[in-house]
């Protein structure tokens, strides 16, 4: 089992002065083994936070970053394949057939990428695609109010990806969980996961991440 933070668009100090406390919380250093993020960050001491919280730290850059991160990440947890880009050249914003466009040029299960502030984990086409939305919820010009704050943790079980996301509502950490399974035919005899949400604490498949609520 791998435990994958995801996460991006935190605009700190531009935007948002930092994390929600209760998110800070949740990412307990030592329990993440990798953190893929979807770039603007904007600063190093927000840089150099996540790598308190895990030092394997992959950065797609941004359209706000300075910084020389590049513009397309890809990551393997054999059998998954996964890749990582801010989404900022995607045409038309979040759309779902040139994000597949991307995917198929990375050669990539899973798509991760950001720009939109919104969260979304969707099966499209074969493929997995995963936006964090915004950490720190930072607005953003083409929607009206404060975006949702939101991060998600993906539970890398081989061919299986089981990604929680949190999010902070009306002052409380909601989560939610959805399922990706790689060639379903080939691994149908693979058992599914029956954790619920509310349970990630106490369960065997977050049992890495009891920091993590």
């Amino acid at each position: 089992m791998v435990l994958v933070l995801v996460i991006g668009d935190l605009h700190i100090p531009h935007r948002v002065h930092d994390l929600p406390t209760k998110f800070k919380k949740l990412l307990v250093p030592g329990k993440i083994q990798q953190i893929l993020c979807t770039g603007n960050v904007c600063d190093r001491e927000t840089y150099e936070y996540l790598r308190t919280v895990s030092p394997d730290v992959n950065v797609a850059r941004g359209d706000y970053d300075e910084t020389s991160f590049p513009l397309s990440i890809t990551v393997t947890h054999a059998p998954i394949k996964i890749g990582v880009i801010h989404g900022h050249q995607c045409i038309p914003t979040g759309d779902l057939d040139s994000l597949s466009a991307i995917a198929r040029q990375l050669d990539v299960d899973v798509l991760v990428s950001g720009h939109t502030h919104t969260f979304q984990a969707v099966e499209y086409d074969g493929r997995f695609f995963v936006n964090p939305g915004s950490a720190s919820g930072a607005w953003v010009g083409t929607v009206s109010g404060d975006p949702t704050p939101s991060f998600a943790l993906m539970d890398i079980q081989g061919p299986v990806v089981v990604t929680y996301v949190y999010q902070l509502i009306e002052g409380e950490v909601r989560v939610e969980k959805i399922e990706y399974r790689k060639d379903l035919e080939a691994i149908k005899d693979v058992p599914r996961s029956t954790v619920m949400p509310q349970n990630i604490p106490t369960s065997p498949a977050a049992s890495q991440a009891q920091g993590v609520w």
